[in-house]
């Protein structure tokens, strides 16, 4: 494999990002959904799966907005074969990424709380 296919990768990656962003941000306004945002675009090799991570600013509610966001996945992948210049726009998987949570746990260890 080339290092072109990851540059492709990368970019389509990057633009899902920034298109999804701004649709998740509206679809939470408008849908009265729980605050999340876009946080990454992992796009398969052959461009049909894109998984798209979203944190949330309170992680208990986080479960009930990835649900929403898989429900509202193919309005999504629409709205996006409109705007980008894609033979085939990838089908959207929301996941909850925990990272974030788990490094805050991570220094709270460190710092010594509990």
């Amino acid at each position: 494999m080339t290092s072109h296919d990851f540059t492709r990768a990368d970019r389509i990656s990057a633009e899902l990002r920034r298109l999804l962003g701004g649709m998740v941000h509206e679809a939470v306004r408008d849908h009265a959904l729980p605050s999340v945002s876009v946080s990454d675009v992992e796009v398969t090799k052959d461009f049909d799966m894109a998984t798209v991570y979203v944190t949330a600013l309170l992680p208990d509610t986080a479960k009930d907005a990835v649900k929403s966001l898989n429900e509202m996945a193919k309005e999504f992948r629409h709205e996006l074969s409109q705007v980008m210049r894609m033979r085939r726009v990838p089908e959207l998987r929301f996941r909850y990424d925990d990272s974030v949570d788990r490094g805050e746990r991570i220094d709270a260890l460190l710092r010594g709380e509990s």
